[in-house]
């Protein structure tokens, strides 16, 4: 796979790091930690209408998406951080274009699901967000998998 120089952690939010627009269990601590690491954004088309509340003790820039090619944003945002450096997490229809970009993609699925394209864009797979921000914290981790 290669040396992985990661500068820039990009997220979704609803169904990714929550559960019906609530924060998913432990999320707060973990996020704050890769901040020590890592730049975080998170992009949310926040649908539940609850990111900003349920991420406002997190060291992270939040983006609220425009309304309609959700998609495109979030690839472009990628983009426009340097995609060589950037890792992404997400599982909906509008993460599959960010997850063709970035250097590192990784797919969590939780009661939401995970759109099909996402998954097959996904360099990595998990079931909780926890197990997808474990990666950055123990990073071994990502070596095991990665490893050819």
């Amino acid at each position: 796979y290669g040396e992985l120089i990661l500068k820039y952690l990009v997220s979704d939010f609803t169904g990714t790091l929550s559960i019906d627009g609530k924060l998913y269990f432990e999320v707060k601590e973990k996020l704050n930690a890769i901040s020590e690491i890592l730049e975080i954004h998170i992009l949310t088309a926040d649908t539940f209408g609850k990111a900003k509340e349920e991420l406002k003790d997190i060291n992270a820039k939040v983006v609220i998406l425009n309304p309609g090619n959700e998609a495109e944003q979030k690839a472009e945002y990628v983009k426009s951080l340097g995609a060589e450096h950037v890792a992404v997490l997400g599982n909906g229809q509008n993460d599959y274009k960010m997850f063709k970009k970035a250097k590192l993609s990784i797919a969590v699925i939780l009661e939401e699901g995970c759109y099909i394209k996402t998954l097959e864009n996904a360099d990595i797979i998990v079931k909780s967000p926890i197990d997808a921000l474990n990666l950055f914290l123990i990073p071994k981790r990502l070596i095991a998998v990665l490893r050819k």
